[in-house]
């Protein structure tokens, strides 16, 4: 029983590389028809880069993962599990742009747009 569940497992999960620094892998991706998105929890591999990547490198790793647009593809979630180089992680590909900004609350969104550089002042 336990080597079916395994195989099964082995056959369900993907991996993808980005780059040398970061292992992208989907371990599950439930379709939600009701939101028009896909849920999906992965890991990262984050062994050269050694502390957490940024939202930002995630979010453009898991959308190659996915071969989807970067702008449908919402974090909710990433942490490190203490003492590895792993991280675990919670994303929302959604159908549409529209329909994220339609469900996706409002500090999520902030925290997957890319920094905003600062304006330099102009002197007097």
């Amino acid at each position: 029983m336990f080597e079916k569940l395994n195989k099964k497992m082995a056959v369900s999960s993907q991996h993808h590389k980005r780059g040398k620094d970061m292992e992208v892998k989907i371990v599950s991706e439930k379709e939600n028809p009701l939101l028009k998105r896909r849920e999906v929890y992965f890991h990262i591999q984050h062994n050269q880069t050694g502390n957490t990547p940024s939202r930002l490198e995630v979010r453009n790793a898991a959308a190659t993962a996915l071969k989807t647009d970067v702008n449908l593809v919402f974090i909710k979630k990433l942490e490190t599990r203490t003492g590895t180089q792993t991280a675990v992680g919670v994303a929302n590909v959604y159908e549409s742009i529209d329909q994220a900004k339609l469900v996706e609350p409002e500090y999520i969104i902030e925290r997957n747009a890319p920094p905003e550089k600062p304006k330099e002042k102009e002197k007097g």
